[in-house]
Formats: structure tokens, sequence, C-alpha cells
């Protein structure tokens, strides 16, 4: 019988028991003290601290190396720019439209500032040039400061341009033609006529320049010359008419290209405003496809060289092509040169049964396909006017409040 026998539950390692003896160790021999620290243990860890304390500074060399080049990155890279307001004197031209790159690139190609960028930078920076500069001629000098050209070009009197408004006919553009290059009267319409094959019109046009003197604003310098201002309205229209697919859209109102330039000039000369347009031109179309005369008193005006609101019985038999209440269809011919609003119009005309229309008074154009609701329009355009005096024509290509369809069903 062993000791535990006597001692029950004090097993070796329980609680109150003996502590066993490793095992190998004689019984009463002093036991080992902890194993002294490796010197070459504690080299090692010393060596990896101080590598990681290295690694810590490189990286933290190259990410403030980094950022600095991120901040330096971010400050806007200098412009060269010219000091003062320049010698000398050349012109740069602004065509309509032009932004303001376009506008920078023409003044460093002509010397007068530096840099694109210190012109743009100047422009972005003026609260006073947005939407400030206007197509034209600008007389400036070279080797401007950016903010001295600029100075110039947002001074709409500065600006040597000749505007022609929508909807002027071909006579009144050739006066004005004439006018602002100081030539004798009479010049700008012979250049026409005598140089026309020069100025790019299509073959339909038969080298009658009217509806496609588009209306805008054209730059003039001191070598313009009159064909040089007829070729770029003549472009520009060109460029108009092209838009959409053009022919294809015609074709598909039954008209000729042409057709649709003498279906935009009516539509100019009959819309009390842009808005009414599309409808105008829808009026036109479906009196077209009716075989109904257009009656419009826009092409007697046209016929007779004068522009008023006031058509008699009288001026309704002209014997004249342009006559539309005489004869049925189109004009010969535009009768006049119509702006953007108009030949959108005539592509993309608003969607209607309309046969009639009637300005009873600024503002109020009512359109309608019943003969018998125009008539008292009519009536009531007729009795406006009358409670008040007739006013004085005012010379310029005026929208005509028209009456088609006003004497026939």
């Amino acid at each position: 019988m062993i000791d535990q026998d006597f001692h029950p539950g004090l097993t070796p390692g329980h609680l109150g028991a003996p502590v066993l003896e490793p095992e190998g160790r004689p019984p009463g021999a002093p036991r080992p003290r902890p194993d002294a620290p490796d010197p070459h243990r504690r080299r090692n860890g010393l060596a990896c601290l101080l590598t990681a304390l290295a690694l810590v500074a490189v990286f933290g060399g190259i990410g403030l190396t980094g950022y600095a080049w991120v901040q330096q990155q971010r400050k806007p890279l200098a412009a060269a720019d010219y000091a003062g307001q320049g010698t000398g004197s050349v012109q740069v031209s602004v065509p309509e439209g032009a932004g303001l790159s376009q506008i920078a690139s023409a003044l460093v190609r002509n010397g007068v500032v530096a840099s694109s960028l210190a012109f743009t930078r100047a422009a972005k920076g003026s609260a006073a040039a947005a939407g400030r500069i206007q197509p034209g001629t600008y007389t400036l000098k070279l080797k401007m400061s950016a903010a001295a050209a600029l100075s110039i070009l947002i001074d709409p009197a500065n600006a040597n341009g000749l505007t022609i408004p929508e909807g002027w006919r071909g006579d009144q553009i050739y006066a004005a033609i004439d006018r602002k290059l100081n030539l004798p009267e009479g010049t700008t319409r012979k250049a026409a006529k005598e140089q026309g094959a020069e100025l790019g019109l299509p073959d339909f046009a038969h080298g009658s320049p009217e509806g496609y003197l588009f209306p805008a604003t054209y730059a003039v310098t001191d070598g313009t010359t009159p064909l040089d201002l007829l070729k770029q309205m003549v472009d520009r229209a060109g460029k108009e008419f092209s838009r959409d697919d053009a022919n294809v859209v015609a074709q598909n109102l039954g008209q000729s290209l042409y057709g649709l330039v003498t279906v935009a000039s009516m539509v100019q000369g009959e819309a009390d405003n842009t808005e009414d347009m599309g409808k105008v031109a829808r009026v036109i179309y479906n009196r077209l496809a009716k075989g109904m005369p257009l009656q419009l008193d826009s092409t007697i005006n046209y016929a007779l060289g004068r522009s008023t609101l006031n058509t008699t019985v009288t001026d309704t038999k002209l014997d004249s092509p342009y006559n539309t209440y005489l004869h049925p269809g189109l004009p010969p011919s535009p009768i006049s040169n119509p702006g953007r609003q108009a030949i959108t119009a005539a592509l993309d005309p608003t969607p209607g049964d309309w046969l009639y229309f009637v300005t009873v008074k600024p503002g109020d154009t009512r359109f309608t396909d019943s003969f018998e609701v125009h008539q008292r329009n009519v009536a009531e355009f007729n009795a406006a006017r009358a409670a008040k005096p007739s006013s004085p024509n005012s010379g310029g290509a005026a929208a005509t409040p028209s009456t088609p369809g006003a004497g026939t069903p």
C-alpha cells in the first residue's frame, strides 16, 4: 500500500499535495535559474529596431517629397504676358460666335498678346468680360498686356462691324454695305450683279443672292470689299440651309431646297414673333398641299418695294408673279433674307391643320382651319386698326400681320 492510500485526495499535484520534483533532478538539488539572455539575440533586436526606424524615415521623406510635388503641381502655371499698352497698330477680326480660346489665338497670331493663357485668364477673371466681346474688327497694338487688350475688346464702341438684321431684303443690305464702306450708292448692287458667279451661290439661285445674305454681324477691316462681305453672307447662309439634312427635309415637305429657302423668307416676313414662326410655316405648307393661293401681303410688299401693314383690294390685283393673291404656289424667289429661327421653322414646321392666320394685335396671332372663324378674326383686326390712327412705316423689314384667305375660303 502506498502513501496516498492513507491520505485520500492528496494526489501528487493536487492542492496541498507535495510538489513533484522534475524527473532527473536529485532530491534536494538546487532549482535551476532562468537562462541568461543571449547577447547575440539582443544585438539582432536592436538592429531590427534601427532598420525599422530607418525605413520609416526613408518612406516618410518620400511621402513628404511627394506631397510637396503635388502641392507644386496645383499651383497655376505662369503665363507669358507683356507689360503696358503696347506699340504700333494691328487690326484683329472677331467673327460671330467666337469663343475666348478662338479670340485668344487670333490675338497671339497677330502679335497682340504674349500667350493665349494670359488672355483667357484675364477674361475669365473679369465679370465685365462675360459675353461682352462683340463681333467686329478691333484696332489693337502690338505686345499689349492681356488686361489692356481685354479692355479694348469689351467696349462695343471699338468693334468695327456691319450688322444685318433678320428679314432685310437685298436692296437694304446693298445700301448698308455702301454706307459702311463709304462707297458710292449702287456700288454693292453692281458688284452683286457683275460678280455674282464668285459669291458661291447654288446653281438654282440663278445668280440672285436674295435669301442667301444671312443676317449676322460681319467684321469690317480697312481692306474689306463689298464682294468680301457678300461672300461671307452667302457662305453663312449655305451652312444654315445645310443643317438637318435640308434636302431630305425639303423633299418630305414636297419642296425643293430653293422652295424651302423661299418659305423661310416668307415666314420671316409674316410671323409676329419667333414663337409663331413654326405655325406660319405650317399654314404655308398646308395651303400649298391643297392648291390654295397663299394670299400673303409680304409678297406684294416685295413686288412693290415697300413694307406696310395696309394691303388694299387694288394691291391684290397687282400684275406680278409675286402676287400670291392671284398666282398659286410659291413666288419665283425668296422675298427676304431669313434668320436662323425662320429657317428652323421652314425645316420643322409646327404640326397642325391651320389654313388661316391673322395678327389681330401685337402678340395676338390667331390660327384656324375654319374660314368663318378666320373672318371674325379679320373683322376684329380691322376694327382695332380703325380705332387708332395708322402709324408711319418703319422703313425696315418688319413683320406684317397677314390675312391669308381673307377674301376666299
